[in-house]
C-alpha cells in the first residue's frame, strides 16, 4: 500500500463535508416543535399540553410547565423548576437529558415507548393488556416534595430513576 496524499486530502475533505451534513441535519431535527401532554399531578391529574423543541431538556420543559402551571395552581406560586420532577412510563427522567436523546435512542419506559411524547388515548384502558400500542401515557410533572411525602404509595412506589443502560423491554408489575 503506497500513501496517495492527493487521495487522503479527498477523503478527508468528503469526511468533513459529511460531518457538517450530518451536524447540519442534527441541529435541524433539534428545532422541530412536538406538543407535550402532561398532568400536573398533585394525587390527581391535571392535564395540560404544551408546545416545545426536540432540543429542549427537561429542565427547560418544567420552566414551561411552571409558566403555564402558575396561573391555575397558586401553591406552585414560588416552586423553581429544580423543585418539580418529570416522571414519564413509571421513570423520573432527570433533567439534563433533552426530549431528542430520547427520541434518537427509541428509549422505552416500564409501560411503552418513551419517545412517543404526543399522547392521545390511554394506553391502559385497552382491555388486553399485552397489546402495546405507539401511543404513551401522559407524563406526570409534580412536586419532589410530594413525591418525597408519598414515594410509599402507589403509583409513586413504581417510579424509579431513568437509567439508560438498563432495558425495558416487559411490562411488569412486581419487581
Amino acid at each position: 500500500f503506497l500513501p496517495d496524499r492527493e487521495r487522503e486530502e479527498q477523503e478527508t475533505r468528503l469526511r468533513e463535508e459529511l460531518r457538517q451534513e450530518w451536524a447540519a441535519k442534527q441541529s435541524s431535527l433539534k428545532e422541530e416543535d412536538i406538543d407535550i401532554t402532561f398532568s400536573y399531578w398533585d394525587g390527581s391529574g391535571h392535564r395540560k399540553t404544551v408546545r416545545m423543541k426536540k432540543g429542549n431538556s427537561i429542565y427547560q420543559f418544567l420552566q414551561r410547565c411552571l409558566e403555564v402551571l402558575r396561573r391555575e395552581f397558586s401553591e406552585l406560586k414560588t416552586v423553581t423548576a429544580d423543585q418539580l420532577m418529570y416522571v414519564k412510563e413509571d421513570l423520573i427522567l432527570p433533567h439534563h437529558y433533552t426530549f431528542y436523546d430520547f427520541i434518537v435512542t427509541k428509549a422505552r419506559g416500564k409501560s411503552g415507548p418513551l419517545f412517543m411524547f404526543d399522547a392521545h388515548d390511554d394506553v391502559r384502558m385497552v382491555n388486553d393488556a399485552t397489546v402495546e400500542k405507539e401511543d404513551s401515557h401522559a407524563g406526570k410533572v409534580l412536586l419532589r416534595s410530594w413525591y418525597e411525602r408519598n414515594k410509599h404509595i402507589f403509583p409513586a412506589s413504581r417510579w424509579e430513576p431513568f437509567d439508560p443502560t438498563k432495558s425495558y423491554d416487559k411490562y411488569t408489575i412486581k419487581d
